[in-house]
């Protein structure tokens, strides 16, 4: 997998956008406006998903490759290095899940919105 693979399948999903809120280097998806993703384009590949907590811990526990969230909520993200050891089949899994997460805490106007879309 690399950035542009990662960054097509993201911004195929339904509401998204993508940004550089926090400078020229880090790449952020948002549904809705809401952040549920996001990659460095300096260095080595990561992304940082959100995740359900749980699950977060099983995660790291199960993955070298698999942190807490880089600069976020540790509870509620992972950071994931894109170093050829987990399959993109993974990382597009683990993707949809953090966006489902985010459409879930929507508000009823914006699903609304989305589901217009």
């Amino acid at each position: 997998m690399n950035i542009e693979i990662f960054r097509e399948y993201c911004i195929s999903k339904k509401g998204v956008t993508e940004e550089f809120p926090f400078g020229e280097t880090t790449l952020v998806f948002k549904v809705m406006g809401k952040m549920f993703a996001l990659t460095n384009l300096d260095g080595n590949f990561s992304i940082n998903l959100k995740c359900n907590p749980d699950h977060a811990l099983e995660l790291r526990e199960r993955y070298s490759a698999v942190q807490p969230g880089y600069h976020m909520n540790k509870m509620h993200w992972n950071t994931i290095q894109i170093d050829g050891t987990i399959p993109a089949k993974l990382v597009f899994e683990w993707t949809n899940h953090s966006y489902d997460i985010v459409v879930d805490k929507l508000t009823k106007k914006l699903k609304a919105e989305l589901e217009q879309l």
